[in-house]
């Protein structure tokens, strides 16, 4: 059983006896906390020469997903089970089309000035973007792939700065 204790050590979100709990923020400092999260739709090219036309049936795909990151990212505490509802000062959400993929590039920021951070915020941001894309061009590629969503960077609280290496 140590070994199992052990594995938990690290895990802020497990209490000592395995099982999942909020974390309690109260006592922690308000910092200004930012975090940056990134990935992408491959598509066919064709497809992504709709989208960049608006000529997809739905109309406006990279508006509509953009708007979709930015309202995902204030209800992150609705779908994540244990993260704290939030005041966000910031949602910033941009997608950009990449003819190399060839697909969009989704990219998103979250800030706020508070206990915990807003890295869920972001990668939240970022998923629902890149399904948003995924629904409003599924009938014409459901080929369409969702791919490299991670964290780019944070800041703020006390474990400080932390940036993804590249890729």
């Amino acid at each position: 059983m140590s070994g199992a204790k052990a594995d938990r050590q690290g895990l802020t979100h497990i209490d000592e006896t395995g099982k999942a709990s909020m974390v309690d923020v109260g006592g922690k400092a308000e910092t200004v906390r930012v975090a940056e999260a990134e990935g992408c739709v491959i598509m066919q090219a064709d497809t992504l020469d709709l989208i960049t036309r608006q000529e997809t049936a739905k109309g406006d795909v990279i508006g509509t997903a953009r708007l979709a990151g930015i309202m995902a990212a204030k209800r992150t505490h609705e779908l994540i089970p244990l993260c704290h509802a939030l005041l966000l000062s910031k949602i910033a959400v941009d997608i950009e089309p990449d003819p190399a993929l060839p697909g969009l590039r989704v990219e998103a920021t979250a800030k706020l000035t508070g206990r915990t951070g807003v890295e869920m915020e972001a990668l939240t941001a970022v998923s629902v973007a890149c399904l948003t894309i995924y629904d409003m061009a599924k009938a014409v590629d459901r080929s369409m792939e969702i791919t490299g969503i991670r964290l780019l960077a944070k800041s703020g609280g006390r474990s400080g700065d932390w940036t993804a290496e590249p890729k």
